[in-house]
């Protein structure tokens, strides 16, 4: 038994024979603090795979070239586009997991404003806007201690989901006002406030959300995309 064992044990009023109740109590959550700890180094301290890098920069290359042939729709009243740009990013979580994510989304909007300098500001609305719904994924799948293939039932897919979308909104819709908006079309905010209503981003933004995360999960789920990714056995 430790000082501070005995010391506690005083200050309770504790028989000595009950010194191992207190040592039960005081260690007995060491072991639950390392566990998680190990999840947390598995996750972001163990080394990329050379195939999860090269998958990965070919996901990232797949969303740039959506982005340069502009393969979507744009509404003509709003001028504001739903396209596929995102869904490889969000692919690369549920074939790898947040870091290739994160490292996907990063190349995309890296590799569109390289060969496309006109468009940096939507390559970075674009990561701004996604990562909330990829990393509302991870938060969610790693508080549970879900595996990634668990994210195969599209219904555990909805409540992380439906927050991402939550913070997306709250998110992008301020950020179109204060500075795409103006720098795309020469608006002041107050202008911007009168002419878009903030619904239309909320809107717009939601459906491209689900457009994202629904496509991204047929390709992956549906059509077989899953055996080239991690363990499936392997918890989050």
């Amino acid at each position: 038994m430790g000082v501070f064992d005995g010391w506690l044990m005083n200050k309770m009023n504790l028989p000595a024979d009950q010194s191992y109740e207190v040592n039960f109590h005081l260690r007995g959550r060491r072991p639950r603090d390392e566990f998680e700890r190990s999840r947390i180094e598995r996750i972001f301290m163990k080394s990329l795979s050379t195939r999860t890098i090269a998958l990965s920069a070919a996901l990232a290359t797949v969303s740039a070239i959506t982005q340069l042939i502009h393969l979507g729709y744009q509404s003509p009243q709003w001028c504001m586009w739903i396209d596929v740009v995102a869904v490889s990013w969000i692919i690369a979580y549920f074939l790898f997991g947040v870091r290739s994510s994160l490292l996907v989304s990063l190349m995309g909007a890296l590799i569109i404003t390289l060969f496309a300098p006109d468009t940096w500001l939507g390559a970075i609305m674009k990561w701004t806007a996604t990562m909330p719904i990829w990393l509302t994924l991870f938060l969610w799948n790693y508080i549970r201690k879900q595996k990634l293939l668990d994210n195969s039932r599209f219904l555990n897919l909805i409540p992380p989901l439906s927050i991402g979308l939550i913070i997306r909104s709250l998110i992008i819709v301020p950020l179109n006002y204060y500075i795409a908006i103006p720098i795309w079309t020469g608006m002041t905010t107050e202008v911007a406030f009168k002419t878009i209503p903030w619904l239309i981003i909320v809107v717009f933004n939601s459906i491209q959300g689900v457009i994202d995360l629904a496509l991204a999960w047929l390709i992956t789920y549906k059509f077989k995309l899953r055996r080239f990714g991690e363990k499936a056995e392997e918890k989050i």
